[in-house]
């Protein structure tokens, strides 16, 4: 899953941000409102990380301009500001969850799963699919009851495409997904890994839709 990071604190942006990738996310990381409204306009996200002390334009002004616009990306607010009235305000404005610094990376990654999980629009905290069982917590998966060792790629790639069965995801989606903007891909990185998962979980686990993508289909 990728998320975008707005944070100007140079010390803590860089502490969540190699955390969260530690966690098996892609993020990216601005350190202004006018970047991450840039960001936001060019990039697909899964859920915004947000301050509210920023430089250029108020994290709070970022969320109630993204709300106005109808755009319903989850939004977990970071923020030093610990007065209940400063809570209920972020809240009020949009966003999905409030987390007050300094708070433990472990606490942030469980939020972050809950809000992609709601997203999803699933209660369970294990994704089922067919004979897979796939953890995001605990990175653990299992195929026909048989735990399955997968590489850091492998498993972002794979609960891409089990949190949306039966949705065709594109190569370019796929990267979005696994990695950030610092990070470098390679031409034929998916295929890479596409090709590990099916050594993994049997070659039709995976599917190829010819000049469009890749799907995990809907259990009949």
């Amino acid at each position: 899953m990728r998320l975008l990071l707005v944070e100007d604190d140079s010390m803590i942006g860089d502490s969540v941000r190699q955390g969260l990738r530690q966690d098996g996310f892609a993020v990216d990381w601005v350190r202004d409102g006018r970047a991450a409204e840039l960001a936001l306009a060019n990039e697909v996200y899964d859920l915004l990380l947000l301050d509210l002390g920023l430089p250029k334009k108020e994290g709070l002004d970022v969320l109630q301009t993204l709300r106005h616009k109808g755009d319903a990306i989850p939004v977990m607010i970071l923020t030093a500001r610990d007065a209940v009235a400063e809570r209920v305000r972020g809240l009020d404005a949009g966003a999905d969850d409030y987390l007050v610094k300094p708070f433990d990376l472990d606490e942030l990654a469980a939020r972050i799963r809950a809000l992609l999980r709601r997203r999803s629009g699933r209660a369970q905290p294990v994704i089922e699919v067919g004979a897979l069982r796939l953890n995001p917590a605990t990175r653990e998966v299992t195929f026909n009851g048989e735990p399955v060792a997968l590489s850091a790629r492998e498993f972002a790639l794979l609960s891409a495409l089990v949190d949306r069965p039966g949705a065709v995801l594109s190569r370019e989606q796929l990267e979005e997904k696994m990695y950030g903007w610092d990070q470098e891909v390679g031409s034929n990185t998916v295929e890479v890994y596409i090709h590990g998962l099916r050594r993994k979980l049997g070659q039709d686990f995976i599917k190829n839709v010819r000049g469009v993508g890749y799907m995990v289909p809907k259990p009949s």
